[in-house]
């Protein structure tokens, strides 16, 4: 630090290749002449991303015929566009920034798979094709980089279409709920800032009677939303200029948290059964990384591994009736899973944006409890996965408090895992059925990075 504020002192006399010498050998960065970021102001935007319901069904007949328990799963690309007002700060944590934020998205979610033929024969079609929120948000700005969490009001419109015996009954309309997340924001220059974002809807409960005497359906509408933004500033500090790319050259080490949804697309097959169905883990993830980058100019390239715990979880899943008589009932569960993976990112200031990708693996714990006249078996498999993993994400400075100096760097970070597919031989009160599952995860988690060499971040 001596020998900075020396350079600079002598960067007007005669000794300016020396104090020029003494800049690039220093590990910080001078921060620009507007290095006061202040995220006060409007904004509008845009956002484009992938929706994942998570919607349990119950499909309740008149007398003892069927109640089946699945899962639909809408999935599909989202897009749309937001508006909102920002106001910062000063508290105790630090520059503190409170705003409103409103949007509306279209969507192609959709699930067409789910069919149960035994007993009732029903076959069973979702779909979302609108949605929007109104949020508060609150957040910590580091300069020209805010991490913030947001809650509020949600609504959209979710159809679902119940066919038997080529008859169809449709149920649905708009619905109302409430919606949470979290994301990080960062300025890209100008008026300009880029977004990573997970929100979780709950369009809340309902029971639809259906056009088949005495049957109805209860659903539960749970929708995860991950998605990236680009945000143009109406004012306020609108001449903002990045400062030199962060040096993030050198080994690094951390932790992470965050949630894990699966769609696994399953069947079971054999002794007059032919089922499709959902099975759809879900719960929070927590885990260890480390890596190695490189980096020329703007540019930065390496190599992650992590290795990740798991509470995912679907114990809600039971089909062929789910009766007394005859049912099967589903306990699936990812108790760990983890990555290795390239990475390549553009530096703008101290903010890392990235993509990455490469291999996955992970442990798979299916369990199936058989019913059948009478006879119950229980059907376990455990298998070790290997697949491949996709994904993006910012990785910036962490100052929290001022507790942690200028080698600490903060990732929010979306994967996408595929562990291919599962089977097995499995029984049902003595009769052989084989049960097919595909493995699909997605993943939306926070780190905490420690960098050993020079520090990667630029003050501000």
């Amino acid at each position: 630090m001596k020998k900075i504020l020396l350079g600079a002192l002598l960067a007007s006399t005669a000794m300016s290749a020396q104090a020029a010498d003494l800049a690039v050998k220093a590990p910080y960065y001078k921060a620009p002449v507007v290095a006061i970021y202040d995220w006060t102001g409007f904004y509008v935007g845009a956002n484009v991303g992938l929706g994942l319901g998570r919607n349990r069904t119950i499909h309740d007949a008149a007398g003892p015929a069927s109640d089946n328990s699945t899962y639909l799963s809408p999935q599909g690309a989202i897009g749309g566009g937001q508006i909102g007002y920002n106001w910062q700060t000063n508290s105790f944590l630090g520059p503190l920034v409170l705003g409103v934020e409103a949007d509306i998205q279209g969507a192609d979610m959709r699930d067409g798979y789910p069919n149960l033929p035994i007993n009732l024969g029903a076959q069973y079609s979702q779909k979302l094709d609108w949605f929007g929120t109104v949020r508060g948000r609150v957040g910590l700005a580091t300069g020209p980089v805010l991490t913030y969490i947001t809650a509020g009001y949600a609504y959209g419109n979710v159809n679902t279409t119940v066919t038997e015996g080529g008859v169809a009954s449709s149920v649905g309309s708009g619905r109302g709920g409430w919606t949470w997340g979290s994301g990080v924001e960062a300025a890209l220059g100008g008026n300009w800032t880029g977004k990573i974002e997970y929100l979780w809807l709950d369009l809340g409960n309902r029971t639809d009677a259906l056009a088949f005497a005495g049957q109805s359906l209860r659903s539960e509408y749970r929708e995860n939303i991950f998605r990236v933004g680009l945000n143009y500033r109406i004012g306020g500090n609108s001449n903002y200029t990045p400062v030199a790319a962060a040096n993030w050259t050198g080994f690094y080490l951390g932790g992470n948290v965050g949630s894990g949804t699966a769609r696994n697309r399953s069947s079971m097959v054999g002794s007059g059964a032919n089922e499709l169905f959902n099975l759809t883990p879900d719960g929070i993830i927590g885990g260890v990384q480390a890596g190695y980058n490189w980096q020329a100019g703007n540019w930065v390239y390496g190599l992650e591994a992590d290795i990740q715990g798991s509470t995912q979880q679907d114990n809600k899943t039971c089909i062929l009736g789910c009766i007394a008589a005859e049912s099967a009932a589903y306990d699936a569960t990812l108790p760990w899973f983890g990555t290795v993976r390239g990475r390549l990112g553009y530096s703008i200031g101290s903010t890392l944006f990235y993509g990455t990708g490469g291999l996955a693996y992970g442990d798979v714990k299916t369990r199936m409890t058989g019913t059948f006249l009478g006879t119950t078996n229980v059907n376990s498999l455990t298998e070790t996965r290997t697949g491949w993993t996709v994904g993006a994400g910012i990785e910036t400075p962490f100052t929290f408090l001022g507790l942690f100096g200028p080698n600490w760097t903060t990732t929010t970070e979306y994967l996408y895992v595929d562990l291919g597919s599962t089977s097995a031989a499995e029984l049902v009160g003595g009769l052989p059925v084989t049960t097919t599952t595909e493995v699909k995860e997605h993943i939306f988690r926070t780190g905490l990075n420690y960098h050993f060499n020079t520090p990667v971040t630029a003050r501000y």
